[in-house]
């Protein structure tokens, strides 16, 4: 929705689709901005038009020995209202550029209407929840009583939203990451990247994570850098300012690194456990291709998130998202939920989401067509998953009546044994 050449000449759409999503947008004002943009635009023509009639007129008359005193005097009053005209014409810029960078992606045609959670649509449900024939209990009491989860001694440390494993817990969750990173390369064709955890408020703002949610990142206010909230942030920047062939595209990468979120909105929720820390760990599915096969790459990453869901038996569902519940930057968006039985309920482990064209025109992020001319990529992103919510889910679903975890059959090679 950055992009303004299709805003200016679509305002009622494009309010109309930002209504949809329970979003704003004052479209007076933008406007407004936008007439004012077009008349100090013909203003500066028409005054850079006259100072080189001028300028040419001095040049002649000085070459014909002639006084260019008077002309002189016009030129000069005319660089001065130039130089004002820009100046205004650049707050106007500015003030519809705010505009634009806060308004969201535009939703795709197949994405189901609706304001909130309660309105997204179940697509298909995976596995039977599994039956106990004793209480189960949640991952914080499973973790804490076999005292390979500590939260207290995190919150020492770090304050809350925190957490601390150790000893086989710990290992489990290091297995997990290898172990996934392993099935997106060997498997589903995706090339590994380790990218910085430090990024430049540049590539924020490509990534779509400024200045929507500046409240929820950590800065560091020494260096102007902030720490990456998932790496779909790295590696999308790793497409700035390219024009790719059709025959380089997709472009398949994942990455394992840890994630930092304040967390901001949640003020209250979830603050038991390991579900919404400030930091966590994820293995993540960034793609970039060529705008007509986004659709298809975003079914193929979805079913890539759920191989690993699949391989580690866990119950899980498929979520479409409504247009009030997707992310700033997505057009459409899978979420997929984990059965937690010491919840009792399904949980988000999982969004896959199809950018479209919204973040490429932030990057520059372009492909050559055939005809010589170039047009934005579509980029995609993926959970796949966040390791500590995988974690929880093992731990849960894999609970036994004497407090000790079984070991997932697909993982007890790299584990070295059956049980926690």
């Amino acid at each position: 929705m950055n992009h303004s050449k299709w805003l200016r000449t679509h305002i009622t759409e494009a309010l109309a689709m930002i209504e949809s999503r329970g979003g704003t947008f004052d479209a007076e004002r933008y406007a407004a901005l936008e007439t004012q943009r077009k008349a100090y635009q013909e203003a500066l023509q028409n005054l850079q038009n006259s100072r080189n009639t001028k300028s040419k007129e001095i040049g002649r008359l000085k070459g014909e020995g002639k006084s260019t005193e008077s002309l002189m005097q016009v030129l000069h009053e005319i660089n001065d209202t130039l130089k004002n005209k820009e100046t205004q014409g650049k707050l106007v810029l500015t003030e519809l550029h705010e505009i634009e960078s806060n308004l969201p992606n535009i939703p795709h045609e197949t994405v189901p209407d609706g304001h909130a959670e309660a309105d997204n649509q179940l697509i298909e449900t995976i596995g039977d929840v599994p039956k106990f024939d004793f209480e189960p209990q949640d991952h914080v009491t499973l973790g804490e009583n076999s005292k390979h989860l500590d939260f207290e001694r995190a919150r020492n440390m770090s304050g809350s939203r925190f957490s601390v494993l150790t000893g086989k817990l710990a290992r489990l969750h290091r297995v997990l990451s290898n172990w996934m990173l392993d099935i997106h390369i060997d498997q589903h064709g995706y090339h590994e990247m380790i990218p910085p955890l430090l990024v430049t408020q540049e590539s924020l703002y490509h990534s779509g994570q400024l200045p929507k949610f500046s409240d929820d990142l950590f800065m560091l206010e020494s260096t102007q850098l902030g720490l990456i909230p998932t790496a779909e942030v790295p590696l999308v920047n790793y497409s700035a300012n390219s024009i790719y062939t059709p025959e380089a595209l997709p472009l398949k990468w994942v990455a394992y690194t840890p994630c930092f979120r304040k967390e901001a909105g949640s003020y209250g929720k979830d603050t038991r456990g390991m579900i919404r820390l400030h930091q966590f760990e994820k293995v993540e599915l960034v793609q970039i291709v060529a705008p007509q096969n986004s659709y298809e790459a975003l079914e193929a990453m979805c079913l890539h998130s759920q191989a690993i869901l699949k391989a580690l038996d866990l119950p899980y569902r498929v979520i479409a998202l409504c247009k009030g519940d997707l992310g700033f930057c997505a057009a459409k968006t899978y979420d997929l939920e984990v059965w937690l039985p010491g919840e009792n309920a399904y949980r988000e482990v999982a969004s896959i989401s199809n950018c479209e064209a919204f973040q490429a025109r932030r990057l520059k992020a372009r492909i050559r067509t055939g005809d010589g001319n170039t047009t934005h990529v579509h980029t995609l992103n993926g959970s796949a998953l966040p390791i500590g919510r995988t974690l929880v889910a093992i731990m849960e679903n894999y609970q036994n009546s004497d407090g000790s975890i079984t070991i997932p059959e697909v993982l007890r090679d790299r584990f070295g044994a059956d049980k926690i």
